[in-house]
């Protein structure tokens, strides 16, 4: 927790994770912030990895099943997203190898990865997570309650 005040100051950050805690008991999730804030590049790559996997070129169900675990680990389980162990758990729930992701040395990914964060922060002026695009023109910054997406969806459906 220590490093979210640092970033952001006590009294935001409590109100932060207020939020977030009830907009997850409304879908059934029980968010716990006790576990350690490490370095997330090489969950990252591990993402990208995961789209790279599908012969068609489209790893959106594999890349959607690793997040699901990531977010897991460290959500509800207070697990540290910068330990490899933790990284491979995750991976083998998902029938994913990341053995040469997360080999020493290996730079498998990162370049792509740099150059696709920097681009997405660069676009929506995004400073921190979560940051949700919807329709590849709507920002949500922060956990938001499902009324702000369910207006998101009205507007695109007036729109279209």
């Amino acid at each position: 927790m220590q490093y979210y005040y640092d970033r952001f100051g006590m009294p935001r950050v409590d109100g932060m994770i207020q939020q977030m805690k009830a907009v997850g008991r409304d879908v059934g999730i029980d968010f716990s912030y006790g576990g350690h804030v490490g370095n997330t590049f090489d969950s990252h790559r591990m993402i990208w990895f995961a789209q790279q996997q599908q012969e068609d070129g489209d790893g959106g169900e594999l890349q959607d099943q690793i997040v699901e675990e990531l977010f897991r680990a460290y959500f509800t389980q207070e697990k540290s997203l910068g330990e490899h162990g933790v990284l491979k758990e995750c991976a083998a729930n998902v029938g994913l190898d990341v053995s040469d992701i997360l080999a020493g040395g290996s730079s498998v990914g990162t370049r792509e990865v740099q150059e696709e964060m920097e681009a997405y922060a660069r676009r929506w002026n995004c400073r921190g997570v979560p940051l949700f695009v919807i329709d590849d023109k709507y920002p949500l910054n922060g956990a938001q309650p499902s009324e702000a997406f369910l207006e998101v969806f009205g507007d695109i459906e007036e729109e279209n």
